[in-house]
């Protein structure tokens, strides 16, 4: 039996999700549609996000099972649910956080496309210490004024709203006196300037807050709670990019405001032609998709450059391919831990550590079967006209962004020695580095520079 056929085994004994699944798309899928009207209907039926509770706009489905049904939407050739970090992250965030008038007012905008967010979360001298962020909240009536940096972040420049950690209380120790807030994007005060990477692209940005406003209203999880409501969002976060995060339908298309993609044609950002089960790239920029690994891709190039046959290659192969299908029983574990009312600690920083370890093993095999061909990148579109296919094998230019991007994973979504150190001191038990930031107030601690 195939993977695919144990997965729709497995939910169609449960509740037969697939089969309803598929009823609902036969009826309800128009490519005819724009994206938004497509959206609203995939949203509100509880198809776009059905790992979230029901109150929520879900199905209350694990994430595994969510997964696969967005494998379905995709084979069944219609437009995916809407991308992005407000799916992966904001979203279950609310949802455990919030009240329910802020899951009405911001999930369901989430899972319908209508809102993009991004997560200004790291700051220039807060990155690995997020606790020692030093964005500042000061209370005016009814509303905040926010001051300060965030950087890293990802799809700023088209957001419509920001999950933003402030400091709310210096006064009090370093974990305590932080408030999230969800922020307009869309205000005087927010700057949003890119930040390019050795790929030539800019993924991430800097976001300058001055004299911004937030109303109280838009504070999740009470006041001076916000760090415990961060790790709600990490750990989606770290869960996410460890199972490939993001849909696997097809298209492309951008949820928010800013793109413009909501008025546009839903069949227009479907894969052409027959039904498709390719998958999409989620999370913070994930090159690899969740296909074992990345193998599928390597063992083509190596296919095609006649080189599966050299036994240093395809032992390396077998490695990077033995890795996918260790994080793939472990979601299974996972899984079958989930549906039994237990769980298995440290697993999204495990499953974190392994697309770490996974990117640098794609990173070596495949320049190695590139070869020379593996230099030759663009760094903007004037030079990536120049690449055409007719110049390089596809495969190839892939293979080398990803050995680009291969040193992101590993930081963003929290370092490896980040996770390290909570697997060590939270699932083991080990002693935590002696300091006192715990206990003294935040203001009379050492900054960091």
């Amino acid at each position: 039996m195939t993977d695919t056929a144990a997965a729709d085994q497995a939910l169609q004994g449960d509740s037969g999700i697939i089969a309803e699944l598929e009823s609902w798309l036969a009826s309800n899928w128009d490519p005819d549609l724009t994206v938004g009207e497509w959206w609203e209907r995939l949203g509100t039926a509880g198809w776009s996000a059905p790992y979230l509770p029901e109150h929520a706009y879900g199905r209350g489905l694990l994430r595994a099972d969510a997964n696969r049904v967005a494998e379905v939407i995709g084979e069944f050739g219609a437009l995916g649910a809407p991308g992005g970090l407000g799916l992966l992250l904001a979203a279950p965030t609310i949802a455990a956080h919030g009240t329910q008038e802020q899951i009405d007012l911001y999930v369901r905008d989430i899972v319908t496309g209508k809102k993009a967010w991004c997560q200004l979360f790291s700051e220039p001298a807060a990155g690995s210490d997020l606790a020692g962020l030093q964005a500042r909240a000061v209370r005016d009536g009814d509303e905040w004024i926010v001051n300060g940096q965030k950087v890293w972040t990802s799809g700023g420049q088209i957001a419509d709203l920001g999950m933003l950690l402030a400091r709310t209380d210096p006064d009090v120790p370093k974990h305590q006196g932080i408030s999230y807030f969800a922020i307009d994007m869309h205000q005087p005060g927010v700057d949003v300037r890119p930040l390019r990477e050795m790929t030539g692209r800019a993924l991430f940005n800097e976001v300058f807050l001055t004299e911004a406003r937030v109303a109280d209203a838009a504070l999740i999880g009470g006041m001076n709670q916000g760090w415990a409501v961060a790790n709600t969002t990490l750990a989606n976060e770290r869960a996410g990019l460890g199972s490939g995060g993001g849909n696997a339908a097809g298209g492309v298309a951008t949820p928010g405001t800013v793109v413009g993609d909501l008025e546009r044609r839903a069949g227009d950002f479907v894969r052409s032609g027959k039904r498709s089960s390719g998958r999409r790239s989620g999370g913070e920029g994930s090159l690899l998709g969740a296909s074992r690994g990345g193998a599928d891709l390597l063992i083509a190039l190596a296919r095609a450059t006649d080189q599966v046959g050299d036994p240093i290659i395809r032992q390396e192969l077998a490695r990077l391919y033995t890795w996918g299908e260790l994080g793939r029983f472990n979601s299974l574990r996972l899984k079958a831990a989930k549906e039994a009312g237990r769980d298995i600690p440290g697993m999204p920083n495990i499953a974190k550590l392994s697309m770490s370890q996974i990117m640098r093993m794609a990173r070596d095999l495949g320049m190695q079967i590139a070869g020379a061909a593996g230099t030759l990148h663009a760094y903007d579109d004037e030079g990536r006209a120049g690449l055409t296919d007719d110049v390089m094998n596809p495969m190839v230019k892939m293979v080398t962004e990803i050995a680009l991007f291969a040193q992101a994973p590993p930081i963003y979504g929290g370092t490896d020695q980040v996770q390290r150190n909570i697997i060590g001191e939270r699932v083991l038990g080990l002693p935590k580095e002696p300091n006192n930031d715990r206990t003294t107030p935040f203001s009379e601690l050492p900054k960091n520079n």
